[in-house]
């Protein structure tokens, strides 16, 4: 049995730059030894050779939407029937890990049961492929420590739960805004930890276009967007990281601090309405331009 399952469902390998980072990403992923099976969900151009170069599982038989973006409660249930493992981690395919995210992981399933393992991000420009040979993590984190950007806390980009978790998620498209919000909100109502490991586990987001959007924009207008925000329960149930009510340090767990970007979300979440207009928009807007502005440190 593998300690942990994580898997994907990545965009067509046809843009050049994408498919040089969701080959780092994948591969990287496979670096982290027996402990980690990874999956691959879709039917996108080129997953099937990239799978088959490397010898990665891949199941293009998840359910999509009518535009074809796979949804995630499929993504998890394929996960579950494919695999034994304790533990389930979904991730965006341009996401590089390295060891600490799996230390990190142990750490936190040692200390609690229901939990929900996040964090922010470090965004970075990679324009080669990575050639994982020896010494390659040290590199890389020369390379974010000297070149980085540590994302805000309003980016998710990977989850991590026990297998028994999300089986009652609403069917979110993959790839659009809202399902990660609501992932947040859900496991702060049912009472789980939810576990910020940004300042235990370096996360590298390789930076990228939208050409691969409508518009070549992101997806915060799309129909699919609206519709996972919708069925989430609306503007109010959009939690961040910002919400996380614990964080792993030094490999504990401890309460997560009262900060300046946490309590002005928590009053941009209570004054934030789906029909905004006027002063209360207004005021929305001017919260989160000042939270902003305190969001460039943990």
């Amino acid at each position: 049995m593998t300690f942990l399952t994580v898997f994907t469902a990545p965009k067509p390998f046809t843009n050049p730059h994408i498919s040089m980072i969701q080959r780092n990403a994948i591969r990287s992923w496979t670096q982290l030894g027996d402990e980690v099976d990874v999956l691959m969900m879709g039917d996108e151009s080129g997953m099937a050779e990239f799978a088959d170069e490397y010898q990665i599982k891949h199941y293009p038989g998840v359910k999509c939407s009518q535009e074809g973006t796979p949804y995630i409660n499929s993504m998890f249930e394929l996960a579950r029937k494919e695999s034994d493992s304790p533990f389930l981690a979904i991730l965006n395919a341009d996401i590089v890990l390295m060891p600490d995210f799996i230390e990190a992981a142990k750490q936190v399933a040692d200390q609690v049961k229901d939990f929900l393992f996040l964090g922010r991000r470090w965004d970075l420009d990679v324009e080669k492929e990575i050639a994982f040979t020896p010494g390659w993590e040290s590199e890389l984190r020369e390379d974010v420590n000297s070149h980085g950007t540590l994302h805000g806390p309003v980016g998710s980009d990977y989850f991590l739960v026990p297998r028994h978790l999300l089986h009652d998620m609403p069917e979110f498209t993959i790839g659009r805004s809202g399902w990660d919000n609501w992932t947040i909100y859900n496991a702060v109502k049912s009472g789980w930890s939810v576990v910020d490991v940004t300042q235990s586990a370096m996360i590298i987001h390789q930076t990228h276009d939208y050409s691969h959007l409508p518009g070549n924009k992101p997806p915060y207008d799309l129909p699919e967007t609206k519709k996972n925000i919708q069925i989430a329960g609306g503007v109010k149930t959009m939690y961040t990281i910002l919400e996380a009510n614990q964080i792993l340090v030094d490999g504990k767990l401890k309460p997560a601090p009262m900060s300046t970007p946490k309590l002005l979300h928590k009053i941009e979440l209570r004054v934030t309405d789906d029909e905004m207009n006027g002063p209360r928009k207004s005021l929305v807007r001017w919260l989160k331009r000042t939270r902003k502005k305190y969001e460039t440190k943990l």
